[in-house]
């Protein structure tokens, strides 16, 4: 998805994250907080980072070839 133009960075919501669907939260400047149309996950750029970081960390050997077990 293309970073829009209005606001602040646009964070990936981490809901629709971990459901793997690539959806940018918006940002509203009222209330100081980013929000995903899709799934109504409203939160501050804390929160977010704090929870796309767990993501990383779930799937941090994604491209590391495993052979011993």
């Amino acid at each position: 998805m293309a970073q829009g133009r209005k606001g602040k960075l646009n964070y990936r919501c981490p809901r629709c994250l971990m459901r793997e669907i690539d959806m940018d939260m918006l940002y509203d400047r009222d209330t100081n907080e980013y929000y995903c149309l899709r799934c109504s996950f409203t939160g501050n750029e804390k929160d977010i980072q704090r929870l796309n970081a767990q993501f990383r960390e779930k799937y941090r050997d994604r491209m590391v070839r495993i052979t011993n077990f």
